[in-house]
């Protein structure tokens, strides 16, 4: 094991900046996951962690080692990537040896882990096969044996669930974790999937073009989003925003929309200061006087969840639980409680 510290982790193409000054310390031990849209430069640093990329300034730290200037097979550290990047012609066992026979290791030692890994992935018996006679959950796993026989300091996952349908995302996540806890190994996880990010990482990285949005618990981004970007992008469905302006030292808003919300505790700020109070879907209460245009409803079974606007045409977003109204009715609710509040100029959370 050993910890991974990102220092000022600057990167430009020619004229376009894509990464503004990131800083991380992982634990040892640890999965942190860095989660954001596209094009918000997760990839790109994961890639420069791996020695793919070269930082334009700023360093890489692993195991207090400065491994900047290093090639990636200099680093100790092993990727699993989405698209599982197998030799076609070549066995499931020598796959997962290749790395190990480039290194010179001796022959007993490679079988030995490459048999152990298999049989902690389950696919011991397909040390045979080759990549084409195996499904896409299985390809996944020789991809990750591959990577746990080198027994590096860090892995590194580069959106490695991205080609796997629903239901097998779900069990490959639920495995991947507990690998990740059984072998104590440091990790990085890049992925676009919220839900990815929430479930298996100790603390998540949101990356907002080429920023670091927050870096926190999933229950402490997820509870007290930084900004409007982060408050947005965790949770599903998203939370709902509304424009307000700020009233009674902060006690509370008055809302665009028609009405007033109270806050649990007063937030900084002057009185008619624009902000934007967010609630999620969950924590909207049937009943109240504020009423809702119900425009699409989505039964889930156990819940429902309803689109719809506010007079003034801002969007709202309501999850019930049971059956609701059908789409054209009109629903009243009230906003009471777990309510957020952020500045309307900079996004920021007050």
């Amino acid at each position: 094991m050993a910890t991974l510290e990102l220092s000022g982790i600057r990167k430009s193409f020619g004229n376009i900046a894509v990464l503004h000054g990131i800083d991380l310390a992982v634990a040892e031990g640890e999965m942190v996951v860095i989660v954001g849209a596209s094009g918000c430069g997760k990839s790109t640093l994961l890639r420069i962690t791996a020695g793919l990329e070269m930082p334009t300034s700023g360093t890489v730290r692993i195991g207090g080692r400065d491994v900047t200037a290093l090639e990636p097979p200099d680093r100790d550290i092993a990727m699993v990537f989405q698209n599982y990047a197998l030799y076609p012609h070549m066995t499931i066992f020598d796959n997962m040896a290749y790395g190990l026979k480039i290194r010179g290791m001796p022959r007993e030692e490679i079988r030995r882990r490459v048999e152990e890994a298999a049989r902690l992935l389950g696919i011991d018996a397909l040390l045979t096969r080759r990549p084409r006679q195996l499904s896409g959950g299985q390809r996944q796993r020789v991809a990750m044996g591959r990577a746990i026989v080198r027994e590096p300091k860090l892995f590194l996952f580069d959106e490695p669930l991205s080609n796997l349908d629903a239901k097998l995302r779900v069990q490959m996540r639920a495995e991947i974790r507990r690998l990740q806890r059984r072998l104590g190994v440091t990790s990085l996880f890049v992925t676009h999937d919220q839900v990815e990010a929430m479930t298996l990482g100790d603390r998540l990285v949101v990356m907002n073009q080429g920023r670091a949005a927050q870096i926190a618990t999933p229950m402490e981004i997820f509870t007290a989003p930084a900004d409007t970007y982060v408050a947005g992008f965790i949770g599903s469905p998203t939370m709902n925003l509304l424009r307000a302006t700020l009233q009674d030292g902060g006690t509370g808003a008055a809302l665009a929309a028609g009405g007033s919300v109270r806050f649990a505790q007063p937030v900084a700020g002057r009185a008619g200061q624009p902000v934007i109070v967010g609630i999620r879907p969950e924590h909207v209460t049937p009943g109240g006087d504020m009423p809702v245009a119900i425009e699409l409803v989505e039964p889930l079974g156990s819940e429902t969840v309803l689109h719809g606007t506010l007079p003034g045409g801002e969007a709202m977003t309501v999850r019930i639980q049971g059956t609701a109204p059908v789409a054209g009715d009109a629903m009243p609710v009230s906003l009471t409680q777990h309510l957020h509040v952020f500045d309307a100029e900079s996004g920021r959370r007050l």
